[in-house]
């Protein structure tokens, strides 16, 4: 700090007078400059001018993490937008050594080869959090017969490779269309949305995150789940795709119910068979009509027990024990899904059936 004493002499330039600019000049009484630096003064008028002086320090501009397929992140704490540190990107390929930070609970998020880490718990290294089994199912060996209604548990992450090679080829018997017929159903309900990003919820192996960034429908595609080795297992997939568009996918671990996006930057969310498996599907809508825009548009496919199912005793009770046990949740008409969809702010309901099967679509007010 340089300190600056010109006696009772009277200045050629009044203390009230400085600005950004002559603050870097001190005069003596009609004569040349004592010296010139740039400085920044802090000036105090008493009988005698005194002046205090501090050399400027660097500005770091922090910047709002908008490139590299990560545009509209947020902490999922306390959804302020994350910031990049450094010049990563977060596009598949190149997430190892990622941080992104949040300047309210100035908490890091970093990502490892194949993901970012955007759950809450990220970076805890006593407290661990394990989901329902029916979130968990991506986790462990789960032999499924008929839409999951009977279910096997071994505590071995093999489902993540049997899913697209002979695992999902069972959702036939459920009515579930099959893949390609689904993203051609779902695509005429995302029409009003095509050329935003996307989030493909609860996408597993990344089955449908392939076939959206591979359309060029969509600017960005969010693969999110919950499970890592659903993850890895997605990764891997993408890496063995020849000119895939791997700088349009970004590959993020985060909970359904608190989604890392910042309000209303979401252009669309598609949730393939995963609706019921969510441990609250009110709270994970909810979220949903939160990241969307005005306008933006929600799909996704479950299946109902209705029909002669509806016959069945105790299936309301049923259902119950079933929420209680495994986290997954069992639809019993349209109507409650509609229902969940008006309750957690959404419009324009629309369904499409095919035995048990259902795709709806919902879109936020504009």
């Amino acid at each position: 700090m340089t300190t600056v004493i010109t006696g009772n002499f009277r200045p050629a330039i009044f203390p009230s007078q400085l600005n950004g600019n002559s603050a870097r000049f001190l005069f003596r009484p009609f004569t040349t400059p004592v010296f010139k630096r740039s400085l920044t003064a802090k000036v105090r008028a008493f009988s005698t001018a005194f002046v205090e002086t501090k050399p400027t320090e660097p500005v770091v501009e922090e910047k709002e993490d908008t490139g590299g397929g990560s545009n509209g992140l947020a902490c999922p704490i306390c959804y302020d937008p994350l910031i990049r540190i450094g010049e990563s990107t977060s596009y598949v390929g190149s997430t190892a050594g990622s941080n992104l930070q949040c300047n309210t609970c100035k908490k890091t998020y970093r990502g490892n080869e194949t993901h970012l880490d955007l759950v809450a718990s990220s970076g805890s290294k006593q407290y661990d959090e394990s989901m329902p089994l029916a979130t968990e199912v991506f986790s462990t060996t789960w032999i499924i017969y008929n839409v999951a209604l009977t279910a096997n548990v071994l505590k071995t992450p093999v489902v993540s490779f049997l899913y697209e090679r002979g695992w999902r080829q069972n959702f036939l018997f459920g009515g579930f269309p099959g893949p390609e017929k689904e993203f051609d159903m779902a695509k005429n309900y995302l029409k009003p949305v095509l050329g935003g990003n996307i989030i493909d919820a609860s996408c597993g192996s990344g089955l449908f995150s392939r076939l959206f960034a591979k359309s060029g429908l969509f600017s960005l595609v969010f693969a999110l789940d919950y499970s890592e080795n659903m993850l890895r297992q997605c990764y891997e997939f993408i890496e063995k795709e020849e000119n895939f568009p791997k700088e349009k996918v970004t590959l993020v671990r985060a909970d359904i119910s608190r989604l890392p996006f910042k309000s209303s930057s979401v252009d669309a969310v598609h949730a393939g068979a995963a609706l019921h498996c969510w441990p609250s599907p009110s709270t994970a809508v909810a979220e949903i009509s939160r990241v969307l825009r005005p306008g933006g548009v929600f799909v996704a496919t479950t299946y109902i027990l209705d029909g002669p199912f509806g016959f069945v005793p105790f299936l309301r009770t049923f259902r119950q024990n079933i929420m209680g046990i495994a986290g997954s949740h069992i639809f019993l008409s349209e109507r409650e899904l509609k229902d969940l969809c008006r309750t957690c702010g959404l419009v324009g309901f629309t369904c499409v059936r095919n035995g048990l099967f259902v795709m709806i679509s919902a879109r936020k007010p504009s």
